[in-house]
């Protein structure tokens, strides 16, 4: 029989690096990995309410595609963090993986070059190289993990995850989520569906054997003990929002026999601004309205923001303007800056 009946539609198998050879020509430093240790740690005692007077704020750029401009903007964003620490665990997002609906640039790992060759290799030690760099500067860092492999290339440099709303129904992420070292969110599904969410909440808390690699890129089975530390992200969907307080109300019973004191976070971002990149203030304030007013299962908010407002369109072959998104449309620096202002000043530390 001369007819194959494997690979029929692949046009090519190429060996990726292993994460080992990866994290061995960049490797974590001391200071990079004390910092997420602590960040990590820090998130913990906002989710289990330990820590009840701060919010954790997930902010940056939708997606990364230039590194110079990521590096810029957590330049800028490193003496807010630290001027406002003692109201808002700030953690910058790095995301390099981008879940399309149907087709599109699918991030920095899969296609560094932003021009179809998709160079994953390259761009694995790109994104290693730029959590690097922003660890070191003393900025930490936030990404969504959407291919099962990349963790092992990147997570010790990651202090909070999220699994997207078109991956938190697949069973493959929520194994992954089982078996991350860090505190984990999980959006409601794209149309809106809380459900699914929860489930995921559950599924990640539990053991897990499941197929993945090793350090050395091997194929391997992989034996998880369970996640504690998990989340909801409400995000909105189907067009309406769920960031008011009916919504959260109900997103609290939901997780209730999870046993986690501060299980929300709302993302002020997608259909919560209904698209909207100006709208993510209102939203956000609305939840720090119901943060201040006892609603203490909100422990924090995501907002999408960059160098410069809006977003442009990207196209082979078309200059790019600096700092602006390439993905959705995003908060500008200053707008960014004065909004984490008013977010920590609104928040009055209780007496020690």
């Amino acid at each position: 029989m001369n007819r194959p009946i494997e690979n029929q539609h692949v046009l090519e198998i190429k060996a990726l690096p292993s994460p080992r050879e990866i994290k061995t020509k960049l490797p974590i430093t001391d200071q990079a990995a004390a910092l997420v240790v602590e960040t990590r740690e820090a998130i913990r005692r906002i989710l289990h309410g330990q820590d009840r007077e701060r919010l954790l704020i997930i902010v940056g750029p939708c997606s990364i595609h230039d590194p110079e401009a990521a590096f810029e903007y957590a330049a800028k964003l490193k003496p807010v963090a630290d001027a406002l620490r003692d109201r808002l665990l700030i953690v910058m997002r790095t995301y390099f993986e981008k879940p399309r609906t149907t087709v599109g640039w699918k991030g920095l790992i899969n296609d560094p070059h932003l021009d179809g060759t998709c160079d994953i290799a390259t761009g694995m030690e790109l994104a290693r190289t730029i959590l690097l760099k922003i660890n070191q500067s003393g900025m930490p860092c936030a990404t969504e993990l959407l291919d099962p492999i990349s963790p092992q290339y990147i997570a010790d440099l990651i202090s909070w995850t999220a699994i997207g709303a078109r991956t938190t129904e697949s069973q493959t992420h929520r194994e992954m989520a089982s078996g991350v070292s860090m505190p984990v969110g999980f959006k409601n599904g794209t149309e809106g569906s809380l459900q699914v969410a929860v489930n995921a909440m559950t599924a990640a808390r539990s053991p897990h054997h499941f197929v993945g690699i090793n350090a050395d890129g091997q194929t391997s089975i992989i034996k998880t003990m369970g996640n504690p530390d998990r989340h909801i992200v409400l995000r909105g969907g189907g067009g309406k929002t769920n960031y008011d307080a009916e919504h959260v109300a109900q997103a609290e019973t939901a997780v209730t026999g999870e046993g986690i004191a501060r299980p929300i976070m709302i993302d002020c971002s997608h259909d919560n601004s209904s698209k909207d990149h100006r709208r993510q203030g209102l939203v956000a304030r609305e939840a720090l309205r119901q943060f201040r007013e006892g609603r203490q299962s909100i422990m924090g908010l995501m907002l999408e923001s960059n160098l410069n407002p809006g977003k442009q369109t990207w196209k082979q072959g078309i200059s790019l303007a600096h700092g602006v998104s390439i993905t959705d449309a995003c908060l500008g620096w200053d707008e960014t800056a004065a909004l984490l202002t008013e977010l920590a000043e609104a928040i009055t530390p209780r007496p020690a």
